[in-house]
């Protein structure tokens, strides 16, 4: 009668190793660990570097920021200065510019905030739609972010220019006679700046929102289809609300940059005419380095940095909300 040797899946045994696993027993398990210490110590390791520069260019500049704006500091004199108290915090508070450069940067954010997550999503979702030649839209509507502020507004100056440019020739072909002075003019200025903003920066939300929308499952759209709910119904009852996230991150970070608005703003109109898209930023730069006023310049930066931050953890707080009451 033959037998069959019995099916062993443990591996060979192999030659004992010191202090290896196959030295069994509780002791030798301990010593098979002789990397513990070690491995504790790896993913601090990896982070100390950014770590440093954490400590170095933020919190260092923010606490001299804290600092500077009790005393007269200037570019022009060594050290921190006189001791001046809150005299910067009252001078800036009862400061007309001050006020009018937190307007402009209020305004400008209105004027692309809003496009900027409104048309990224409409972009987003019409593309979605594509199964075919999707890569072009992407690289259509993304390509523009890729360029350098500076790219950007030269090539709008020269588009916003006077007499020669294609927004006033445009403007002349639709019937208008005379045409504003885009970037001359104070009343269109700051609104022909958030045009250039919009369609430079649109496609870092578009890309946000194509990708949130790819995560909701083909399963749902098809099961809302056939519980006879049209595009327009699956678009404003499934796919918008779950963008709900992706949307609450949009819109942080676009109102955090819009709010720090400046390099396009400083090349194409320099804050003119008559200081009417001169933003908040754009002020710290004139007072603290035109000036030479850096503890002012400092308490201005602060109270931008306390209202930007105050802003983002009201909109989270609201978003919070509506998500539990939802």
């Amino acid at each position: 009668m033959a037998t069959t040797a019995p099916t062993s899946t443990a591996a060979p045994p192999g030659p004992e190793r010191p202090g290896g696993r196959g030295g069994g027993g509780g002791k030798g398990r301990r010593a098979g660990l002789p990397g513990t210490r070690a491995d504790r110590w790896t993913a601090p390791g990896m982070l100390a570097p950014f770590g440093f520069f954490y400590l170095v260019f933020l919190i260092g500049p923010l606490l001299y920021l804290l600092v500077a704006g009790f005393f007269n500091t200037s570019l022009v004199k060594g050290g921190l200065g006189d001791w001046v108290g809150l005299d910067n915090y009252a001078r800036a508070l009862s400061t007309e510019e001050f006020w009018a450069s937190l307007w402009h940067s209020v305004w400008f954010t209105v004027l692309t905030t809003v496009p900027l997550v409104v048309l990224a999503l409409v972009l987003a979702l019409l593309t979605d739609r594509f199964s075919r030649g999707r890569w072009f839209f992407r690289l259509a509507f993304f390509a523009p972010f890729v360029l350098p502020s500076s790219v950007i507004s030269l090539m709008f100056m020269w588009i916003f220019a006077d007499q020669i440019g294609l927004a006033q020739s445009w403007a002349k072909f639709f019937g208008s006679d005379s045409p504003p002075s885009w970037l001359g003019d104070p009343d269109w200025a700051m609104i022909s700046i958030a045009a250039a903003t919009v369609w430079w920066t649109i496609g870092f939300n578009f890309v946000i929102y194509l990708a949130a929308l790819q995560e909701i499952p083909r399963d749902v759209h098809e099961a809302a289809a056939l519980d006879g709910a049209g595009p327009w119904q699956r678009i404003r009852h499934i796919v918008v609300p779950m963008l709900g996230r992706a949307t609450t991150l949009v819109t942080v970070l676009q109102l955090v940059a819009s709010l720090k608005v400046f390099d396009q703003i400083y090349m194409m109109t320099g804050g003119g005419p008559d200081r009417a898209t001169e933003p908040a930023l754009l002020y710290v730069y004139n007072t603290g380095f035109t000036e030479g006023r850096v503890g002012y310049a400092s308490t201005v930066s602060l109270v931008l940095f306390v209202m930007i931050l105050l802003i983002s953890l009201v909109w989270f707080a609201l978003v919070r909300r509506a998500e539990k009451e939802s």
